[in-house]
């Protein structure tokens, strides 16, 4: 086997792990939204509820990643860098009014002076999300490097997003199952999530704008290497 041969089959075998890998953290996603939402709501934690409605747009931004990557590998039509703008917009301006959605309840639940029913959903939840993101992270930065994609490299962005939440969630909820007198760790860890999401949110918006946009997902589209 020649040397461009070689190459072009083991890009072809690396491209088939990336699609994998976003696939999984898709499937991985949507179950860890259901089951945050959930217990969110049970429990009355704002983090969890938070922290389980960013699963369903990081869904959606990684279903443009890995609709991009298709493209990008030759398995798919590319679409066009209008629409990818418009769809990266309106990602951007979900993590906004999710911030402040998360914002507004959170303050409500300080002002009440009231804590959730327990946390420990949200530790097992976190713990489970640190677990799956770092493992995925670190695969698509390596799979990333190998291939010099910046759209694997966007979709390992998007991971490591959901790493510090899962940190901040799992602060939280450790913080007060250890000790129920701090009924405010909840909030204040749910205030924290919002203020990542709406950061998150205002990069993507303002990236969708630039004149150099190359579409992409919605997790760090403003240090858009392309």
């Amino acid at each position: 086997m020649n040397e461009g041969l070689k190459i072009t089959v083991d890009n072809r075998a690396l491209q088939k792990i990336a699609i994998r890998l976003s696939w999984f953290t898709i499937g991985y996603n949507i179950l860890e939204g259901i089951a945050s939402l959930y217990f969110g709501l049970e429990k009355d934690s704002v983090a969890l509820m938070g922290f389980g409605a960013d699963s369903f747009i990081e869904v959606a931004s990684a279903v443009a990643v890995l609709w991009r990557f298709k493209g990008e590998a030759g398995l798919s039509a590319r679409i066009s860098i209008s629409s990818e703008r418009v769809s990266t917009r309106i990602i951007g301006w979900l993590f906004v009014l999710l911030s402040a959605g998360t914002i507004a309840g959170s303050g409500f639940r300080l002002f009440q002076h009231a804590g959730p029913g327990t946390t420990i959903p949200g530790v097992i939840i976190s713990l489970l999300s640190l677990s799956f993101m770092f493992y995925l992270w670190s695969a698509k930065k390596n799979v990333a490097r190998a291939l010099n994609s910046a759209t694997v490299e966007k979709d390992a962005d998007c991971s490591l997003a959901c790493i510090k939440l899962s940190v901040v969630l799992l602060a939280g909820s450790a913080f007060y199952a250890l000790s129920p007198s701090l009924w405010w760790g909840d909030s204040v860890s749910a205030l924290v999530i919002a203020f990542l999401i709406g950061r998150e949110g205002v990069e993507t918006i303002r990236a969708a704008g630039r004149e150099d946009f190359s579409g992409g997902c919605g997790c760090g589209c403003a240090h858009d290497p392309e």
